[in-house]
């Protein structure tokens, strides 16, 4: 059993890797469930401080993986209505079964909103969606970071107890 929940565990810290960067796949919250398939086994003995303390890291960057690309869209100068726009697009990119629709979503979406606002400024349309797409890159960049973390804390709790789990 301890086999494969680690066999488990493992596939879904690898999910987790490639879907910070694939919208189709689960990212960090995956990593975290691997973590505590890992923690189920007999052989490994419960941690509850990294266990809490990864979930914590968990839900405050799924919560910002929302919030970074309308900072990002008021960031570049956007209003409400672009911020509106963005996080509207970013539930239709990912609802739409397009190719990179989290990605062109949320970039059409602050497009959208800021010509809403203002149909007579194209450049303050694309500087707000041009915002938004380095929002939403530099949240999956946050994601994929802390993934690989999830990753190597995965491998080392892995080799501390190799003797016990093969």
């Amino acid at each position: 059993m301890d086999l494969l929940l680690l066999i488990l565990g493992f596939v879904c810290v690898i999910v987790g890797v490639f879907g910070s960067f694939l919208p189709f796949l689960p990212g960090l919250s995956s990593c975290w469930v691997g973590l505590l398939l890992l923690y189920l086994t007999k052989a490994v003995e419960n941690n509850y401080w990294i266990l809490g303390i990864t979930l914590l890291i968990t839900i405050i960057i799924t919560v910002l993986d929302y919030v970074i690309p309308a900072r990002g869209t008021k960031k570049f100068g956007g209003s409400s209505y672009g911020v509106w726009g963005t996080n509207i697009g970013l539930i239709v990119g990912i609802i739409a079964p397009i190719p990179f629709g989290v990605i062109i979503g949320p970039f059409v979406g602050a497009f959208v909103g800021e010509m809403i606002y203002d149909s007579k400024n194209h450049n303050r349309a694309i500087k707000a969606a041009t915002g938004s797409l380095l929002g939403f890159l530099a949240s999956s960049f946050i994601n994929f970071l802390f993934c690989v973390i999830f990753l190597g804390i995965f491998l080392n709790i892995v080799w501390q107890n190799r003797f016990l789990l093969f």
